[in-house]
């Protein structure tokens, strides 16, 4: 169904597995997240390559008719593109290189299910959505309940004095890629930052500074 609302979000980084995993359930979200970038006329920055979940999604964005670039380190080249690649591709140097140059090509950040790189890159923005390094929402698309001992880990951090309530609310999560962009959309943050956004030398960090909309 075309979703004829305009999103707050122009680009949206996803990160995904570069394997379908063993069900078909995966794949259907991929391509149903996908879908739901298309009808809101949001492009996909992710991460480069044309197998599994990231060829599935990064496909149907740009068979949808929304820009998709991809950031891709070059040792990972020969192993996550096969055959031709998918929209525009850029070869960085490295994985802090690839990180950071989607982060700061994106304005909000979502995790489709994935191995330790999925999830080490969603927790690396969520750190940096603590520290105040950005202020973007970062959800989880909890595909069949995919992500819940992930988020249960999160909550008992929160009960044994590990990560404060505040910060807890910076992680978003829902069942569906219509709902979890709907929350979101909403998202605006409530944690206090362990330090003031504007005190952070993005350049330090290979993270441009944010640009006004």
């Amino acid at each position: 169904m075309e979703n004829n609302s305009r999103s707050k979000f122009k680009k949206i980084c996803v990160f995904c597995g570069s394997n379908p995993g063993h069900r078909k359930v995966f794949s259907d979200a991929a391509i149903d997240l996908g879908n739901e970038l298309v009808s809101r006329k949001i492009d996909l920055v992710y991460g480069g390559g044309s197998v599994g979940l990231m060829g599935l999604i990064s496909q149907r964005v740009q068979e949808g008719g929304c820009h998709v670039l991809g950031v891709i380190p070059k040792a990972l080249v020969p192993i996550e593109i096969s055959g031709e690649s998918v929209g525009d591709v850029k070869v960085v140097s490295d994985m802090h290189e690839r990180k950071a140059e989607m982060a700061s090509q994106a304005d909000a950040f979502i995790a489709l299910p994935g191995g330790y790189g999925t999830m080490e890159e969603t927790l690396e923005m969520i750190t940096w959505a603590q520290l105040g390094i950005h202020k973007k929402p970062v959800g989880l698309l909890n595909v069949e309940g995919y992500y819940n001992s992930l988020l249960a880990l999160f909550d008992n951090g929160v009960e044994e004095g590990f990560i404060k309530p505040g910060a807890r609310d910076i992680v978003l999560a829902a069942p569906s890629a219509r709902e979890l962009l709907s929350k979101m959309e909403q998202y605006t943050p409530s944690h206090d930052h362990v330090a003031p956004h504007e005190s952070w030398h993005m350049e330090e960090l290979a993270y441009p500074k944010e640009q006004s909309p």
